[in-house]
């Protein structure tokens, strides 16, 4: 049995109703003040509290306090003020809904961040729970590592160390050496970094939610990829369906596939021979007609896509599509114009998975990009002998602001970069 703590929080009445005692001590921000009567508040909810009159001391808005009374329904009657505490600045009056917040009871309580934040937990719980049924194991692998992976794409924040140290851009190299080691099925939910990134669905910190299944393809994953979405929608009350922008995005299973080559010749007019070739003759060009053309019409669709089979020259750390070497094994999930995630069916030769890092350097210079160090234990790990495997890169941050309807990841983290 849970202890009932010494003094409530406003939203433990709110939300719960009479706790059983017959008296209570409550604690929080006093967010307004009439004769007799006060209104106290926390970041999930507000109390309105009635005083007894001989003890209705001055109090102001902004003053912490304690108060104690009895129990009704959601509010507290015949109470008396048992400390307040006067803040040396309290909290300024609200600013206007386009000014930023002045303080952080605006933030947390008026602007709904605190209830974000609520939200929040109940969508990562619902994702540790669906990996527990699926019989994953959760891990926390490092921070600073020695390589960042050497994206062309991807900068990363350089620690002062007594080697080269930099905080990871994804935990992808550590987690393949753990399904090396004999680990089946393991997901993370990472703190990752990358320098540069800033916007509606970009912050230079994010959390992101990788996993990978060993003796697994792309289908697998895919798979889980939907079950997550469906699940982290129901935690947030979206249900089946999305309203993004005043339409419907259902989340129905399975959500289509289509090929990049076949949405080049569907959306942008190009035969898909020819795009797949673009990528390998001018790649700037083939991602300009991708954003510009491909992801707005996919965009614009009623549910949910997963783009597949990337040309060959974006394989990154996917292993080339059997059958076909013009692409690889890579797919990307869009909802309603917002990309959520990037998975592979992994690359698992270390001889070809050396001369992409090699050639991923040699990018990397002739752009002036940091020449990050290649990651010889991952390769190591290649070498023992890693599964055929599949995984997949999840942005959180993204897939809870779409599903509060946030227009900003930012909306939606305890501290984006402009309020630290």
């Amino acid at each position: 049995m849970t202890a009932s703590p010494a003094t409530f929080a406003p939203s433990d009445i709110a939300s719960a109703g009479a706790p059983s005692p017959d008296r209570v001590r409550v604690g929080g921000r006093v967010l307004e003040v009439a004769e007799g009567a006060l209104v106290l508040g926390d970041a999930f909810g507000a109390l309105r509290v009635a005083l007894v009159s001989a003890h209705a001391p001055p109090i102001e808005v902004g003053d912490l306090a304690v108060v104690e009374g009895a129990p009704a329904g959601v509010a507290l009657v015949a109470a008396r003020l048992v400390e307040r505490i006067a803040p040396r600045r309290p909290p300024r009056g609200r600013a206007g809904a386009a000014a930023p917040p002045s303080s952080e009871t605006e933030r947390a309580i008026h602007r709904g961040r605190g209830a974000a934040l609520a939200r929040r937990a109940a969508a990562l719980a619902a994702i540790r729970a669906l990996f527990a049924e699926r019989g994953f194991l959760e891990v926390e692998t490092p921070s600073m590592v020695p390589s960042p992976g050497l994206d062309l794409h991807l900068d990363a924040f350089e620690v002062q160390a007594t080697r080269p140290t930099f905080l990871i851009t994804s935990p992808e190299y550590q987690m393949k050496r753990l399904l090396s080691g004999g680990v089946p099925r393991c997901f993370q939910l990472a703190r990752c970094f990358r320098r540069g990134e800033l916007g509606d669905r970009h912050n230079p910190e994010f959390t992101m939610l990788e996993w990978y299944r060993a003796f697994a393809g792309v289908d697998e994953v895919m798979s889980d990829t939907e079950a997550i979405v469906q699940r982290v929608a129901g935690a947030l009350g979206a249900g089946d369906t999305l309203s993004v922008s005043g339409r419907q995005v259902r989340l129905a299973p399975p959500f289509p596939r289509i090929s990049v080559g076949d949405a080049f010749a569907r959306w942008a007019g190009v035969p898909a021979d020819d795009a797949i070739a673009l990528a390998s003759s001018d790649e700037e060009q083939f991602f300009r007609r991708l954003v510009d053309e491909v992801e707005p019409a996919i965009a614009a669709l009623p549910h949910p896509v997963f783009l597949v089979d990337f040309p060959a020259p974006l394989a990154s750390l996917a292993r080339l599509k059997p059958g076909d070497p013009r692409v690889c094994e890579r797919f990307e999930l869009y909802v309603a114009g917002v990309e959520l995630c990037n998975g592979f069916g992994e690359l698992t030769c270390p001889v070809e998975q050396r001369a992409r890092l090699v050639a991923d350097q040699a990018a990397r210079a002739a752009q002036g990009k940091p020449i990050y160090p290649i990651d010889e234990r991952f390769l190591d790990a290649l070498e023992e002998g890693m599964p055929p495997a599949a995984g997949n890169a999840l942005g959180v941050d993204r897939l809870v602001a779409l599903c509060l309807g946030a227009t900003s990841i930012g909306d939606v983290l305890a501290f984006p970069h402009g309020w630290l």
